[in-house]
């Protein structure tokens, strides 16, 4: 396989042999079918051990994987009649944050996501999906749209962050996010945002705040990288593995925690491997909630956004003498 991480080579390899007895098999017309299927059950075998135990580094190469599908590949197969929309009215047009007017089973919604591209020229292109001021003007420009025409906003959240660079800060990067984060708070429909990737620090946070936060189950959401945190903490960016497995921002640690409200099914090695069935199970989900937050009022939605947020990170103390 293209693009193979470390941890599947050894399933990669059993399953060229099983090909190459194959073709020899037929080249030579011999019957090995006994062979083949022994060497086909190990090959099954080894596929349940390596996905079904994965550690968290492992998660983070899949969800960090060159063939994972992004953004764009997800508003093409779940939605129909896309019309992207660009630009801030402010500065410009940002490619790592696409956006537009789009219908999810005939009913018109605004998608919004990062997008950061497929191949090398593209990946430029769009800075790797990392944004920069205008991108988040750009979506909270399509949200406020969508707050005046109540359509329900779908949010995609695929980063490693917002642009650090100089331009960004002078352009007000900082700004442009927690106006973000105020404006999503208070916007009266529907608002479901999917972690598909990667999803960093206020990066992510940037069209982050929603009333279900759905997420992919080999993602991760942080609010910093793993390397960074080592780097802090040890001074050794090497120890970045240690590290991801202290900061607890897989699916199954942030659902067990309250931060997401639903970890979303991946094929079988991760979504790149059948992008198709991973569009489908990202549609069901998003049709699933939306349905039940259809039901509410505008003023309901802003409630039950602010006590979302509000749960996270509650804890209780005892105090004994």
């Amino acid at each position: 396989m293209k693009n193979a991480l470390p941890f599947e080579k050894p399933l990669i390899e059993l399953r060229k042999r099983i090909e190459e007895l194959e073709n020899f098999s037929q080249e030579k017309n011999l019957d090995l079918s006994d062979e083949i299927a022994k060497l086909q059950d190990r090959a099954a075998r080894l596929e349940n051990e390596i996905y079904g135990n994965l550690t968290t580094w492992q998660k983070i190469q899949i969800a960090r994987h060159a063939n994972r599908p992004t953004t764009l590949h997800y508003i093409r197969t779940i939605f129909t009649d896309f019309m992207e929309l660009h630009g801030d009215r402010l500065y410009g047009d940002d490619p790592a944050i696409v956006g537009g007017i789009a219908k999810l089973d005939g009913r018109p919604v605004t998608v919004i996501g990062h997008e950061r591209g497929t191949d090398t020229k593209d990946k430029i292109a769009r800075n790797f999906g990392l944004p920069h001021p205008e991108g988040y003007r750009k979506a909270l420009r399509l949200m406020q749209q969508a707050d005046k025409f109540g359509r329900p906003i779908i949010c995609f959240i695929d980063t490693q962050g917002a642009h650090p660079g100089i331009e960004a800060e002078e352009r007000g990067q900082s700004e442009a996010i927690a106006r973000n984060l105020r404006e999503m708070a208070g916007f009266s429909v529907p608002i479901i945002c999917v972690i598909t990737g990667e999803g960093g620090s206020g990066g992510a946070l940037g069209i982050g705040v929603g009333n279900r936060l759905l997420m992919l189950e080999h993602a991760y959401y942080s609010v910093i990288s793993p390397e960074g945190a080592a780097a802090i903490l040890w001074r050794d960016a090497a120890k970045a593995q240690e590290a991801a497995e202290a900061l607890k921002i897989t699916s199954a640690d942030l659902k067990k925690l309250g931060v997401i409200d639903e970890i979303i099914s991946e094929p079988k090695g991760g979504a790149h491997h059948n992008p198709m069935l991973q569009s489908k199970y990202i549609k069901q989900a998003i049709n699933k909630h939306l349905t039940s937050l259809l039901l509410l009022s505008g003023d309901e939605l802003i409630e039950d956004r602010y006590q979302k947020f509000s749960k996270i990170g509650e804890f209780t103390s005892m105090v004994t003498k």
